[in-house]
């Protein structure tokens, strides 16, 4: 994380780092699984086919590290904005709740999730800054999150089913009617609200911190906002 005195503060996501180490690795073992293939005798065959294939895994991980943006959130004054490279969203302080670490039933104990919890006032100005292929992502990314709380009174057992295609229109606060993609994410946020109290989930891996260590500096961002505005 690194920040300045008129800047925003930058986190930098775990799942970036060692991208070009990861990359090199891949590409040295690459090179060593083709000299094995070349001069190692026909039993070693094998083992250098599955050590190819790992090489070719690695430098895949270390491609995917590589293409992600060099910080995954920046926390301005005004407004908290997400780097993906499938597209950003936007929320602007004014639009936020409540933020904190989800919490799930887990036997009798309740626990933390790995991630952070965006409770929104409004869905529209979140909704309209989020591009189709990162509403696709997102939906993507938080179907494990429809796994907690869930209802156990689902006799069919077809309500999980459901709740994953909820492609039904969803009309928003101004009144704008929602339908394809962003009407699903609307009513993913709609569902995840029910489940677990928070409508946008930022994932443990697109930070440089714990949640729990994240909460603290978006709350006290939070806190720094009201007390400017009303000074």
């Amino acid at each position: 994380m690194s920040s300045n005195e008129t800047g925003p503060i930058l986190i930098r996501a775990t799942s970036k780092r060692n991208g070009i180490t990861t990359l090199f690795i891949g590409g040295v073992a690459l090179l060593i699984s083709v000299l094995w293939l070349m001069f190692a005798p026909d039993w070693l065959f094998l083992a250098g086919v599955f050590f190819t294939s790992a090489s070719l895994v690695t430098l895949l991980v270390g491609w995917f590290k590589l293409r992600e943006p060099d910080h995954s959130i920046e926390i301005s004054p005004d407004h908290i904005l997400y780097h993906h490279r499938r597209g950003n969203w936007i929320i602007d302080w004014d639009n936020v709740q409540r933020v904190d670490c989800p919490r799930v039933r887990q036997g009798l104990d309740h626990v933390n999730i790995e991630a952070v919890g965006i409770r929104l006032k409004q869905y529209a100005p979140f909704l309209s800054t989020v591009s189709p292929r990162l509403a696709t992502h997102l939906l993507m990314e938080q179907r494990p999150l429809l796994l907690h709380n869930f209802d156990k009174n689902c006799a069919s057992g077809d309500c999980f089913n459901q709740e994953l295609f909820d492609d039904k229109h969803f009309t928003l606060e101004t009144g704008e009617v929602l339908t394809g993609i962003k009407a699903m994410l609307a009513n993913r946020m709609t569902q995840l609200r029910g489940r677990l109290g928070y409508d946008i989930y930022v994932s443990a891996s697109d930070l440089d911190r714990s949640p729990t260590d994240f909460v603290h500096l978006m709350r006290d961002c939070q806190q720094a906002r009201g007390d400017s505005a009303s000074s």
